[in-house]
């Protein structure tokens, strides 16, 4: 709850659609070696023409550890002519880099010009890579920062594993949300409550299973996404002998039965899959979802593949007033997730 006794549904606040129009975008600077083994180096060219993008329509608030990782962010972000002056940093130490599942989730008021902060529990996807108790104080040190009321409901919720319409619908998956490495104790309804309290919405819809590689164990993020009110984008695989043929099928078929919070069926845009992307005979969750919806772009992770341009050509009808960019995403998804895993929006008021 709330410090008022009440929760943010009940205060009059709900989260927006990604689409919406944000004040910030924000980051927190990767650093991990173990998240890109041997690898990390070569992100950083490609990590800051997103930071790049991102800050020509909006600030870009970048939590760092300490001074030298600021002066080390800000030589990589110069060698892409980055706009520095739209570039904002903050000294809140992380564990990693994935600031969309332990970045705050801002709330705005359905009235009035006001915002707030919750601060969902966040174990790592399950505990998999402690420890993570830095990336958990990362909302608490930004709400603080800017005098916001915060929010705590006690629960391990990700960034990623949830989409919204911002009209009262939001999107999620049984797959990663009914886990019992995030909130054994909760039954399905009792999650759904804590969903409809502190997100605002009304109106929840079920996916079943992730792709393949998603160590996140099937987060919304990798699979359906809203591109405005009543449409969702959502990948599907056209290789039969594919281990993600069957679970995104299945998903494609729920779409099919879903209603929006207004009762009308949702349309429904197909999104290829780009061929497996593998390391060291491991599959890795290469996805065109996982883009990022900023105020001037949407910055799409591409693969070096044939289906990269059809992918990107198929978001740009659905973005009018703005440029779908892709970024060769082929290093970064070493990480086990892309540009939407990485940031997190705060939406203008």
């Amino acid at each position: 709850m709330t410090s008022q006794g009440k929760s943010p549904k009940e205060l009059g606040f709900f989260f927006p659609a990604e689409f919406a129009k944000h004040s910030a975008t924000w980051l927190s600077w990767p650093h991990k070696e173990e998240s890109w083994p041997g690898k990390i180096e070569t992100i950083f060219p490609i990590y800051s023409q997103f930071v790049k993008l991102v800050a020509e329509g909006e600030n870009v608030n970048i939590n760092v550890a300490d001074e030298k990782m600021k002066q080390k962010a800000i030589g990589h972000l110069q060698k892409a002519n980055a706009d520095l002056s739209n570039i904002h940093f903050f000294f809140h130490p992380s564990n990693d880099a994935w600031c969309r599942d332990h970045g705050p989730a801002f709330l705005v008021h359905s009235k009035e010009k006001k915002k707030m902060v919750v601060k969902w529990n966040y174990n790592a996807w399950g505990g998999k890579y402690p420890p993570f108790d830095l990336d958990n104080q990362i909302p608490i040190s930004i709400a603080k920062h800017y005098g916001l009321p915060l929010a705590t409901p006690g629960i391990i919720m990700e960034g990623g594993s949830v989409d919204f319409n911002g009209k009262g619908t939001v999107l999620t998956s049984t797959a990663c949300l009914l886990n019992p490495n995030r909130n054994p104790h909760l039954s399905k309804e009792e999650i759904e409550k804590h969903l409809i309290d502190y997100y605002g919405v009304e109106n929840i819809l079920w996916l079943g299973d992730g792709i393949a590689g998603d160590d996140t164990d099937g987060h919304i993020d990798d699979i359906t996404r809203f591109v405005n009110d009543d449409t969702v984008v959502t990948v599907v695989e056209e290789n039969k002998a594919d281990e993600n043929y069957k679970p995104l099928k299945a998903n494609l078929e729920l779409l099919a039965k879903m209603k929006l919070e207004n009762g009308k069926s949702l349309n429904i845009v197909q999104l290829p899959m780009p061929a497996p992307v593998y390391h060291e005979g491991q599959r890795l969750p290469a996805s065109y979802a996982n883009f990022y919806i900023a105020n001037k772009y949407v910055v799409v992770p591409t693969y070096r593949d044939k289906k990269d341009d059809q992918a990107l050509d198929i978001l740009q009808k659905y973005f009018p007033n703005r440029k779908v960019v892709g970024l060769d995403s082929a290093d970064i998804i070493w990480g086990l997730g892309s540009f939407h895993c990485l940031s997190q929006q705060e939406p203008a008021i």
